[in-house]
């Protein structure tokens, strides 16, 4: 399944803005044969707009799901993307997907908050493994600190994840987390990771880049650098088969040894 990742912080603080560019963004995915564009996390809205979280956050089925579903439907391309999620009291940082035909499929809660920032702007999400089918393939959500922890990952390749989606906030320095835990988690899982990054500077924080599509033989088959960027890669069923056949670590596991992991 050829997939976009798109590389950018948008217009932070401006959901018609962020509208404008993942319209222009899942046009030139069609173009390009792309069946998939991910945006990364927080994207509708930007990430480091403090308060602002809480006035621009939605429900899962607000007016802004409804416009990503109308640019999805008219270019015939699924979306993924990261924003905040209103739900009564409670404000999540989510993700969600969203098909070709404009129908919800699947929206996800970030379960590992990550520093003093998200906790006093989120709730935890406490459901790990969220999962879709397109194109084929079992697709996963995750958001960006969760992938940090192998149990998460291991979890989704247990219930039969595919292809895992990661909108990201990845900021300075932790840089190596997309350049070399990303491909270990896709190897060690035997799945396609999909990780879409953040770009600049926004508020305090330095968005690195490097957004990657890491397939399960540990090989990353897309890699953007440091600035806003639209690349493409293929998530590739027959390698994914031929993959798992060839790696046994998901057969070789003793569960049993493991118990007081939990």
């Amino acid at each position: 399944m050829r997939t976009a990742l798109l590389q950018s912080s948008g217009r932070p603080g401006s959901v018609e803005g962020n509208l404008k560019v993942l319209d222009e963004a899942a046009g030139r995915a069609a173009a390009a044969g792309a069946a998939l564009l991910a945006a990364p996390e927080m994207f509708l809205t930007g990430y480091a707009i403090g308060d602002d979280i809480a006035r621009l956050a939605e429900a899962a089925d607000g007016d802004s799901a409804d416009a990503v579903a109308e640019i999805a439907g008219r270019h015939g391309v699924a979306i993924a993307y990261g924003y905040p999620e209103r739900a009564g009291e409670s404000v999540f940082n989510s993700a969600q997907l969203i098909s070709a035909d404009g129908v919800r499929l699947a929206n996800y809660r970030k379960t590992h908050l990550f520093g003093c920032f998200e906790h006093d702007h989120f709730e935890p999400g406490e459901q790990p493994v969220v999962q879709a089918r397109l194109g084929g393939l079992t697709v996963g959500l995750m958001i960006c600190y969760d992938v940090e922890f192998p149990e998460n990952v291991r979890a989704h390749a247990l219930a039969g994840t595919d292809l895992l989606i990661v909108p990201t906030a990845q900021m300075h320095p932790f840089q190596f987390v997309a350049e070399s835990l990303v491909p270990v988690r896709a190897w060690e899982n035997q799945l396609y990771v999909a990780y879409v990054n953040r770009v600049g500077q926004e508020g305090e924080f330095e968005f690195v880049g490097l957004s990657t599509l890491a397939g399960p033989d540990g090989v990353a088959r897309a890699r953007a650098g440091r600035a806003e960027e639209l690349v493409f890669a293929d998530a590739d069923p027959a390698l994914l088969t031929a993959s798992r056949e060839a790696n046994p670590y998901l057969t070789d596991r003793r569960p049993g040894l493991y118990g007081s992991l939990v």
